[in-house]
Formats: structure tokens, sequence, C-alpha cells
């Protein structure tokens, strides 16, 4: 019989709003303590872009120079402070290597990460549902064991090396989007999302299991619902807020590993950029592509936990 008792629905919304706000705020120091951690991280690399460029043909005092009008002579508190003023206006700040404006150069290439990504999650997604059950643990152990460039050379030797379906490198034309070639596409996709899909699998395991143990859900099965409506009506909400975790940290993990990916197979993305700011020690670029990988984990993390308090679940 329905709960109809008085202030039953209030107490409901009441206790759903604090969810939500203890989300957001938690959410709001995940992206805090991020940015700390990332612009912290770039502060104790060897050397500076100043120095790396210079490669050892300035004298120190030429040097100092460069070094001070880069801003790269300020304790690092007050660099990260001027960083994290200049994201709050919208101004990531400028690479220290080319001068453009860090947030044109992460533009530049976000659009094909993006479709890199996307297209990783579409792959990798299904994988995990197929290989969650339990007839894929195995499986799923064994893809999430083996290193993602181990997964890109064996690709790249089979579908290209061996069977020649595919080009061996993902070179795109100038000024031509990513989507518009899907076969330079096929080997970087895949080599994002089968070890993704595999470790989202042995993620999700435990939890598919419990759910579909539990007596509602068996007691569907056996009365003959048909699997679709099982998996939908009975375990998908208990099943959701986890599913959006996995799926946060597997996105934000394949923004990171298009560094190896995409220079693997010459993919111009996020990645590329990236290992070509580290290699120069191009700070502005580090941290903010570095942030936006961190961002993306966080904005699912969040997700799944406003997800969970609709549910009025933990």
């Amino acid at each position: 019989m329905t709960d109809v008792r008085p202030g039953r629905a209030p107490g409901r919304r009441r206790a759903v709003t604090r969810a939500a706000a203890r989300a957001v705020l938690r959410a709001a120091g995940l992206l805090a303590g991020s940015a700390v951690v990332v612009s912290a991280a770039t502060a104790v690399l060897p050397a500076d872009a100043v120095t790396v460029r210079a490669g050892g043909r300035v004298d120190p005092a030429a040097l100092a120079e460069l070094r001070a009008a880069a801003g790269l002579d300020r304790p690092w508190p007050v660099r990260f402070l001027t960083w994290v003023a200049g994201l709050l206006s919208g101004d990531p700040g400028r690479s220290l290597v080319s001068g453009r404006p860090v947030a044109d150069l992460v533009a530049g290439r976000a659009g094909t990460t993006a479709v890199l990504v996307v297209a990783a999650l579409v792959v990798a997604v299904p994988l995990a549902a197929l290989l969650a059950r339990r007839r894929g643990a195995a499986v799923a152990a064994v893809g999430s064991a083996v290193p993602p460039v181990v997964v890109a050379v064996g690709l790249a030797t089979l579908l290209s090396g061996v069977l020649g379906w595919v080009p061996p490198v993902s070179l795109l034309p100038p000024g031509e989007p990513a989507w518009a070639r899907p076969d330079l596409l096929v080997l970087p996709v895949l080599a994002l999302a089968l070890p993704s899909g595999a470790f989202a699998a042995g993620q999700l395991r435990g939890v598919v299991e419990d759910v579909a143990a539990r007596p509602f859900v068996r007691d569907a099965v056996l009365r003959g619902v048909p699997a679709p409506v099982v998996a939908l009506r009975y375990a998908g909400p208990f099943v959701a807020a986890p599913a959006l975790r996995v799926l946060a940290v597997t996105a934000g993990s394949l923004v990171a590993g298009s560094t190896v990916v995409e220079t693997l197979f010459g993919v111009a993305g996020l990645g590329e950029l990236l290992v070509g700011a580290v290699a120069t020690r191009d700070l502005p670029v580090v941290s903010a592509v570095a942030l936006l990988a961190a961002s993306v984990v966080v904005a699912g993390t969040l997700a799944a936990d406003l997800a969970a308090a609709a549910a009025g679940r933990p």
C-alpha cells in the first residue's frame, strides 16, 4: 500500500536536495583539488620551457631575463593563483613556446580527441556490458591487464600489416574533421576501446552479479519477464549510479590514454599536444589538457551522484 502520510513527499524532496547539494560541493572540491595537483605536478618537472628552448646556448644573465619575462621566476603559489584567476576569467594563458593562446591550441585539437573518445565509448560500453557477465570474467581480467600500447601494436600488426584493412597511421589531411575519415580512426578507436571496455567490465561485474541475485530480479526472470525489461526496469535503477561512475572514470582514462594512442598512430589531438607540451615544458598547455581530462571524470562522477540522489540511494 502506498504511503501517503503528510510530509512524506516533501521530506524525500529535501533529502534529495541535500544529497544533490553535497554532490555538487564534492565535485567542486574534487575539481579544485585536481587543479592543485595538476599545477604542482607541472611545477616539479625538471627544467622549464625557457631552459629547454635555450638548449644551453644562452648565458645565465640572459636566461634569467627570459625566465622573468615568462613569469617563471615567481614562486609556485603565485603562479598557481595567477593561473586559477585566468581560468575563472576564461583565459588559461598563453603557450610558453609558441605564444598562442592556450584556449586556441586546445580548441584546435579537442574536436579530434572528442571524436576518438566518443567512438571508443560507443565500442567500450556494449563490450563492458557483455564482459560484465560471469562468462566474460576471464576475458575482462586478461583484457584489462594488457597495456594499451601492446593492444595498439597488436591491432596495427593484424589489421594493417597482415590483413591490410586500414592504414597504419591516422594522419588526417589539414582542415579535415576526424569523423570524415572513419578508416583512419579504426586503429586508434579500437586501441582505446578494448582495454577500457575490459577495465569497465571488471569494475561492474560485482555490482551486476549482486543486483542479479536480488529476489525481485530473480522473481522477474522466473516469471518470464523479457531480459531487456528486467535489465531496464528491475536492475537498471540499482546499476545506474555505479555504471555512471565507471563510465566517468573510463571517459577520463580515454582522454588520458589518447596520449599514447594519438602519438603512436599520428593523430593530431589533445594527446599529441600534451606529449609535445611536456617535452618542451610548456606548462600552461600541459596544465590545461590535464585539467580537462580531470574535469571529464569529475563531471561524470557528479552526474552519477546526482542520479543516485534522485533515486534516493547512496
